[in-house]
């Protein structure tokens, strides 16, 4: 520190000593001799007159930073007019005069009183004259000069930033650019070497290097493997006076991370993966998980598997998990122990992006082997066939054989099977099977006409594990018989008309007929169509067949008339096709019904014919619907009857109330009958309408007085009920509290004794109440009550 005192110190004095010289040599090529007796000849002879120069007057330098213990001599200002006589006053103005520039006012000497700073301001602008010291008259014009601060090193450089952050692929080339830093310093670049920067690395080599006179870092080793080594820290100087000794330095921080690229390719740890799966396992599941290590980050570490040969290609597949990077085999299809128990896979994992720049550090793939075990499971019973369907005929006998189901188990022990039936699908309980070698029989007679199909499932378990079974539905179809007769395919109804002897038949059918068959066609039609054989020379109808599964029925003479015969019953037999053949007789109605000239159908009623011709339809309508209104029109008036109702009584003063008596008001005795204002029986505080109930409930308990309470052996049952009577009274907390009730008005001035009967309890009764003697001990305390008075009366 001393030593630094001492350069400064010395640096200050060689600044002022040149400083003078320079003052001096400036005045000596500026001093101008005064007008005053002057004069010079020209070349011809001639006197020339100079112009007059007042001021001798200079530049004038400081230093900057100055510390000495007497204000620093800055320079003189001086007049030719000057005689040293002391007349002559100099008066300093401009920046900073007065404060940190002082004049000498005789001699001219200029003092600078404070320490300056360049890098606040580097000059400073002032104004001197020369006036009468006792006139103040002017005897030199206004003269500008001005001051420059004279720069020494006193500012070390300064980095724009305290740390800096870079990146740079790994294995870079040598001298590549990794980031320029930049130092600045506040002296004047334009005076000596104070400002010259130079930059050197102190922390970092041999990694890197830096530019000195740019600040550029570039890398200085080639091949640098971010897997060895991701981040370096790198220290970089700034020193001003280009680099000497003595000059200022100010240092900043360079971390430095190396960006991976894609140099390393995927390697799996180990040669051989063993895995196992087993038989029991379903499709999808996985099996194990592989992984090639790649030191690469980012899409650089990106791997995908792939099976690039082996026996187990069709069974298995490997999917890529990128979250962990490791490839997932899985089972593509089932497999069997006792069919293979081993297989071979080989894998490969390789980059998803390659990087050309290194493609001779290749190949960027690596494979591996995958051995896979099967392990042995207990597997379920397999049956033959995925489904099995059998037949039997409807009706059979039940313990008839429908089929066989047969399963076996597939592992290498080979346990007995046992077979049953899931009653789920069979309620009814149809079938039955042996559970030892799976046939199914019947336990009923089937009906195909109910169920054409019967759908059940078959149960096959290992008897050594009855939970291992299987599952396999059996369709069993019902074939037909031919049980079932042809019938009407409808309720057939026929109709002919009446007419004479001498009208020839029609060629129409009266009906044309079908019938249906519950059996299946092979034992349904074709259908055919007869009469009975007892009755087939019918003389009045007869049946053809049409050959199409239906019939015609004909007249076979005419002159039929309802007075004869209004209704004919025929018997037609149907037969099937079936074998062997089924039939049935069925019966036809026809009726004989009246018909106009055209033959269209008017009536089949046999009264109608039996009725005065001279009264026709439309006429006995007429006379129904008279009926029909006059029976309308009576229970309208009855309805009507029903709903007129008394007028209401009107209390007008007009109004006489004689020999009215009332049983439902208490009214004032003999006034009911003598004429009176009906109007003194209504509540005056009700008139204007019903005052409803108005309980308002206590809010205290209520305690009885225990004086009130009679003993418990008392008989007086007097003395019992008016207790019970003056508690009720006096107890606020018993129900109706306090409540209007309107019972009724008995008008003002009414002599009507109170209804109440809680006083017949003091009226004699004629009743007898012996006999409570007689209905043992629970009725004793009542028979005492009521034999006492009695017993009493006895007594006296």
């Amino acid at each position: 520190m001393k030593e630094h005192y001492c350069l400064q110190a010395a640096l200050v004095c060689l600044g002022v000593l040149c400083h003078s010289q320079a003052l001096t040599t400036e005045r000596r090529g500026h001093l101008r001799p005064s007008f005053h007796g002057h004069h010079e000849k020209g070349k011809e002879g001639q006197v020339l007159q100079r112009s007059k120069r007042g001021w001798v007057w200079n530049q004038f330098f400081v230093i900057e930073e100055y510390t000495g213990p007497d204000p620093v001599l800055v320079g003189r200002l001086h007049s030719d007019i000057d005689s040293g006589d002391g007349n002559i006053k100099y008066i300093l103005s401009g920046e900073g005069a007065g404060t940190i520039f002082v004049i000498d006012d005789k001699s001219g000497n200029i003092h600078a009183t404070k320490t300056l700073d360049r890098e606040e301001r580097a000059q400073y602008t002032l104004m001197a004259q020369a006036v009468d010291r006792d006139t103040n008259r002017p005897l030199e014009p206004p003269s500008e000069f001005i001051v420059k601060v004279q720069d020494i090193n006193d500012n070390p450089p300064e980095f724009l930033h305290e740390t800096y952050h870079a990146n740079v692929p790994e294995r870079s080339n040598v001298g590549t650019s990794v980031i320029q830093v930049t130092a600045s310093d506040a002296d004047d670049p334009t005076y000596g070497n104070s400002a010259k920067l130079v930059y050197s690395i102190l922390e970092g080599q041999p990694y890197f290097s830096v530019e000195a006179q740019t600040g550029i870092i570039r890398t200085a080793l080639p091949n640098m493997d971010r897997e060895a080594k991701e981040e370096y820290h790198v220290v970089i100087q700034a020193k001003d006076m280009g680099g000497h000794m003595g000059g200022l330095s100010g240092t900043t921080k360079v971390t430095i991370t190396l960006t991976d690229v894609n140099d390393n390719p995927p390697k799996f740890p180990q040669s051989v993966y063993q895995m196992s799966v087993s038989e029991a396992a379903v499709p999808g599941e996985e099996v194990g998980r592989v992984k090639a290590k790649d030191p690469d980050i980012g899409e650089n570490g990106l791997v995908t598997y792939n099976i690039v040969d082996g026996d187990g290609m069709d069974l298995f597949e490997i999917t890529t998990d990128y979250e962990t990077q490791e490839g997932v085999v899985k089972l593509k299809k089932p497999v069997d122990f006792e069919t293979k128990r081993a297989y071979s896979l080989k894998v490969e994992a390789a980059n998803v992006h390659i990087d050309p720049k290194f493609i001779s550090n290749g190949p960027f793939k690596d494979t591996v082997t995958v051995k896979i075990a099967v392990e042995d499971a207990d597997e379920p019973p397999m049956f033959l066939a995925p489904s099995y369907i059998h037949e039997v005929q409807e009706n059979a006998a039940a313990g008839t054989v429908v089929g066989r189901v047969h399963a076996k188990d597939p592992d290498a022990a080979n346990s007995p099977i046992r077979y049953s039936i899931d009653r789920h699908t069979d309620l009814d309980r149809f079938f039955t099977i042996n559970p030892e070698d799976g046939f199914i029989k019947t336990t009923k007679p089937l009906d195909r006409e109910e169920t054409a199909w019967l759908n059940i499932s078959v149960f096959a378990a290992e008897i050594h594990n009855r939970h291992q079974e299987a599952k396999v539905p059996v369709a069993i179809r019902v074939l037909d018989v031919n049980d079932n007769a042809p019938k009407f395919a409808a309720p057939y109804e026929g109709f002919i008309c009446e007419s004479d002897q001498t009208k020839p038949l029609s060629n129409q059918p009266i009906v044309t007929i079908s019938a249906d068959d519950k059996d299946d066609t092979a034992n349904g039609p074709r259908f055919i169509f007869s009469l009975p054989p007892e009755i087939i020379h019918n003389p009045n109808f007869t049946v053809r067949d049409n050959r199409d599964n239906t019939a015609g029925v004909y007249a076979r003479r005419g002159g039929f008339s309802r007075q004869k015969q209004d209704l004919y019953l025929l018997p037609i037999v149907i037969s099937d096709g079936g074998i062997p053949p089924m039939s049935s007789t069925n019966t036809l109605t026809i009726k004989v019904c009246g018909c106009d000239v055209h033959g269209a159908l008017l009536s089949c009623n046999a009264e109608a014919y039996i009725l005065n011709a001279g009264l026709s339809t439309g006429a006995l309508i007429a006379i129904l619907a008279c009926i029909v209104i006059l029976l309308v029109i009576v229970v309208l008036f009855v309805t009507l009857r029903r709903q007129k109702k008394e007028p209401l009584i009107v209390f007008e003063e007009e109004d006489v109330r004689e020999n009215i008596i009332t049983y439902d008001d208490e009214g004032g005795g003999e006034e009911d009958t003598e004429a009176f204002d009906i109007a003194t029986l209504q509540n005056p505080d009700g008139i204007n309408g019903f005052i409803p109930r108005k309980d308002i409930k206590p809010e205290y308990q209520y305690m009885p007085r225990p004086g009130l309470r009679p003993a418990p052996n008392s008989v007086d049952v007097d003395d019992f009920i008016n207790t019970r009577i003056q508690e009720a009274d006096n107890d606020p907390t018993a129900p109706p509290y306090d409540s209007i009730q309107i019972y009724g008005y008995e008008g003002r001035g009414s002599v009507a004794g109170s209804l109440s009967s809680l006083e017949s309890a003091t009226t004699d009764s004629d009743l007898d109440y012996d006999y409570l003697q007689n209905w043992g001990p629970r009725f004793k305390k009542l028979a005492d009550l009521y034999g006492s008075k009695d017993t009493f009366d006895d007594d006296s």
